[in-house]
This record gives C-alpha cells, sequence and structure tokens, in this order.
C-alpha cells in the first residue's frame, strides 16, 4: 500500500500538470492566431494580384483548419478549467433550446432535427450561456450520429416531470447512434470533449445525463 503522503503528492502532481496542460494549450491557440493572421493576408493579397482560384481556395481551407483546431483548443481550455456559472432566474429552457436550433437549422426540422416540446415554459435559474454551448454540443453531438442518407429528422423532445414536489425539465435527442456505452465520458475526439464538457455544465446545474437506448437524456431542475 503506498503512504498516505505518496497519494497527496500525486494528486499535487496531477493539479500542476493540468494547470501546465492548459497554458501550454493555450499557448498554441495563441500561435494558431498568428498563423491565421498570416494567412489571411496572404489571401488578401492573392485575391488583390488575381491568383489562380486553386490557390485562393487551398488557403481558404488552410484558414478554415486553423479555425478548427484553435475551436478544439478552446475547449480543451475550458475543460482545464473549473466552471464558474452566472446563474440567472427566470431562464427558459425551451427558449433556449429553440434558439440552438436556430443556429444549427433554418428550420425546426431542417437538417435532420426537429423540435417537440409543451406549451409550458420550463423556467429554472441558470447560466444561460453555458447551458445554450451544452445543448448545442449535445445536439451537434446528436447530429454526427445521423446517416447521411437518413429521412428520419433527430427528434428533440422537451417535458416537464413533477415527482415529489420538485419541478425537473427532460430533454430527449433520438434517435441516436453513437459507438461507445457513454458518450459524455469517451474523451474520443475533439466533440467527444464537448459532449464531455456539457455533461460537467449540466451537472453543475444540478442536473444529470444519460445514454440509452438510443436516446440523449438530460435532466434539469426547474424552480418556477
Amino acid at each position: 500500500m503506498k503512504p498516505l503522503l505518496a497519494e497527496e503528492q500525486d494528486g499535487i502532481t496531477l493539479q500542476d500538470l493540468g494547470r501546465a496542460s492548459v497554458q501550454i494549450i493555450h499557448d498554441i491557440k495563441n500561435q494558431l492566431n498568428g498563423l491565421k493572421l498570416y494567412a489571411t493576408f496572404l489571401r488578401k493579397r492573392m485575391e488583390q494580384i488575381e491568383q489562380a482560384v486553386e490557390e485562393q481556395e487551398t488557403v481558404t481551407k488552410l484558414i478554415a483548419g486553423l479555425d478548427r483546431a484553435a475551436s478544439d483548443l478552446t475547449v480543451l481550455v475550458q475543460y482545464g478549467r473549473p466552471l464558474q456559472l452566472k446563474k440567472q432566474q427566470g431562464i427558459d429552457i425551451q427558449k433556449l433550446m429553440r434558439s440552438v436550433a436556430g443556429t444549427l437549422t433554418t428550420g425546426t426540422d431542417c437538417a435532420g432535427l426537429s423540435i417537440d416540446s409543451e406549451a409550458i415554459p420550463l423556467i429554472g435559474e441558470f447560466d444561460p450561456s453555458a447551458l445554450t454551448d451544452a445543448l448545442k454540443a449535445i445536439a451537434n453531438g446528436a447530429l454526427k450520429t445521423q446517416s447521411r442518407d437518413s429521412s428520419v429528422p433527430i427528434q428533440v423532445t422537451l417535458q416537464q416531470e413533477i415527482a415529489e414536489g420538485q419541478a425537473t425539465a427532460i430533454i430527449e435527442w433520438q434517435p441516436v447512434n453513437f459507438s461507445n456505452d457513454n458518450p459524455f465520458r469517451s474523451f474520443n475526439g475533439s466533440e467527444a470533449i464537448r459532449m464531455s464538457l456539457a455533461a460537467r455544465i449540466i451537472e453543475a446545474h444540478g442536473g444529470s445525463v444519460e445514454y440509452q437506448r438510443a436516446i440523449l437524456r438530460i435532466r434539469l431542475p426547474l424552480t418556477d
């Protein structure tokens, strides 16, 4: 059995490693932003001198790749730092979910997404920005499981459940098909890390997440 002191030292080492990793990731992101700045300047110069369209497209793809890499690093930094929620009263989950759907599609049943919700508002005390990010990450994760040739949209259902005097909002995405038993804890790529970060945000609000029988389900406590 390892001495208690050794276990405590291991914990301190892991914390130090975590803080160092976050700083390194932050520095790499700054370098990527610098590369994007130079690439954007190069594209503008190429447009002015009417450089070949193929070469302009190559630079455009380079910029898009740098954007994706910087976005992934931002998620890693967010995951490595403690959550600091700024909760507000009177936040309606239905409005947040419809706002998320609006950023992903041009309609409630376009691009494989359909929303079905109860007429009553689902009000609680939440950090609207953090919760919106979490809902968007989960919705994106669900959409990425959909087959390209599928004509069946992913159904997003919002409803209220009352048990022992406590009202709870339940949001479900179905059908979804993840390759692992717990997409909220897989860490297999940037999308999985986004899903894991979304789970942390939901749980920090007193909620829960689960994946069972082709259904993603989250629960959040309501106040009104």
